[in-house]
Parts: C-alpha cells; sequence; structure tokens
C-alpha cells in the first residue's frame, strides 16, 4: 500500500509493483530485498511472491484519490521498466500519473535501455520526473539513455556510491542525489568522491542532494557534508515544497 516514506527526497511512496532481479554492482545489497523478506515472513499478501515482480492492478488508482498534492516515489519497491512488467501496464502508471497532474511522480530505474526503448512511445507529462541509478562508472552509460527521453526532470541518483564519478557528464540533467551505501556490510563511500560530485554539480548549475553517509548505521553517521545539509530540490512540481529556497546560491534550475 501507499505509505509515508523516510526516504529524504520523497514524501510517499506508491508500488504499483513489487519484486525485482539484480542487474549491477548496486543492487548487490538491495534494501527492497530485505524488506520484501521480511514482509514476506510477516503475512504480507503483498509479498506472496517474495522478491518476485508482481504485478499489482488494484493500486493503480491509488493517487487519485489523494486530494493534497503530494511527491510520490514510484515503484521504491521494484524497478518500473523491469523486462517482466508489461509495455501496457507501464502505460496504465504513466495513465494515471498524467491524470494526477496535482501530484509530482518520481521514477528510478537502472534499466535505461528499456527506458529509451519504450520513452518515445510513452507520453511524458510535466509532473513526471524521471531519474537512473548509477553506482560507478561502469554503468555510465545509463545517463545517455536518460537523456534520450522527454521528461520533465531528468535526475540521477549516484547511490549506493561505491566508485569515483570524477567525469560526469551533466548535459540534460536536472537533479543530483548521492548517498552512501547502508546496512549489514555496507561498502564504503570516499569523501573526495562526495565533493567531486557537489564540484561538478556547482559548475553545470545541477541541483545537489546529499542522502546520507551510510554504513551499518546511517543514523550515526548521518548526511552532513562538511558540516552542512544539502537539500537541493529541482525547481518545478510540488517536490519544490520539500525544501525551501536559499537566496545565497547561485541557482539556475533548483531549490535548495
Amino acid at each position: 500500500m501507499p505509505t509515508k516514506s523516510s526516504i529524504e527526497w520523497t514524501e510517499m511512496t506508491w508500488n504499483p509493483v513489487t519484486g525485482c532481479t539484480k542487474v549491477s554492482q548496486g543492487c548487490k545489497r538491495c534494501y527492497a530485498e530485505r524488506m520484501a523478506k521480511r514482509l514476506r515472513a510477516m503475512g504480507s499478501d503483498r509479498y506472496r511472491n517474495g522478491f518476485g515482480v508482481t504485478l499489482h492492478p488494484d493500486l493503480l488508482e491509488v493517487p487519485r484519490r489523494w486530494r493534497q498534492p503530494r511527491t510520490v516515489f514510484v515503484n521504491s519497491m521494484s524497478d518500473l521498466f523491469h523486462e517482466d512488467i508489461p509495455e501496457p501496464y507501464i502505460g496504465r502508471v504513466f495513465d494515471t500519473m498524467r491524470e494526477c497532474p496535482r501530484h509530482t511522480f518520481q521514477i528510478l530505474t537502472k534499466r535505461a535501455e528499456r527506458l529509451a526503448e519504450l520513452g518515445g512511445r510513452l507520453l511524458w507529462p510535466g509532473n513526471v520526473w524521471m531519474g537512473v541509478s548509477v553506482e560507478d562508472s561502469r554503468v555510465l552509460n545509463r545517463i545517455d539513455h536518460l537523456r534520450s527521453v522527454p521528461a520533465a526532470v531528468r535526475f540521477l541518483s549516484l547511490e549506493p556510491l561505491i566508485g569515483p564519478l570524477d567525469q560526469l557528464d551533466l548535459r540534460g540533467i536536472d537533479w543530483v542525489i548521492v548517498g552512501g551505501e547502508s546496512g549489514p556490510r555496507a561498502r564504503p563511500m570516499s569523501r573526495e568522491w562526495v565533493t567531486s560530485i557537489l564540484k561538478q554539480c556547482r559548475a553545470a548549475g545541477v541541483a545537489f542532494f546529499f542522502k546520507q553517509w551510510g554504513g551499518v548505521r546511517k543514523d550515526l553517521t548521518g548526511r552532513q557534508l562538511d558540516g552542512r545539509v544539502y537539500n537541493e530540490m529541482p525547481l518545478g512540481g510540488v517536490a519544490r515544497r520539500l525544501s525551501p529556497i536559499r537566496s545565497d546560491l547561485p541557482l539556475r534550475n533548483y531549490a535548495g
């Protein structure tokens, strides 16, 4: 069911699909897989298939019932562009988002090739933000695929960041989220990797959001970078409400 989210850059999660499969090193210690196992053990019918890809068509209409504008992370427990999700079903998800313009919907995928394949056949309303996960330099090609779709806002989730990204091509990108891996056996993230990305975002005028240092206890490591919390958001949509505009920053296309 849709729930309020503890993810710092959104407000709600909406999961018309659950379950996924691993495609790269960023998936190695997937938080959603761990959560799905716990929910199945607790007897949740939504996770009767564990972390197998499962469609929930009864949830497609839920955002229509929300009267107040919300920022919604779509499929926090799956990947909307997974190869096992039929294209017509993806189209139905987009139909709901298009018909709920008061909300801002954030989609994140590692299946950037399929995103590019289907992108031209989908109708992209202005309230849909599209992002790709990029955990290290081996998957930088995902950014090029993201640039090929006509989303109003394009963003990168560099989480879990497990390697340096010193030569990011940020053309056509509006927002960058950075975060370290959390949970058991979390892989460490270097401060130099983070500051390099911040400098690249500043040079390109791209909003920078630092989510967490991560670690086994992310509540202890926190999310400050050099004594500051970075909550910058791209301008536009109801997500702007998540963070006030600061007048001391060289704004181009973000609020923070």
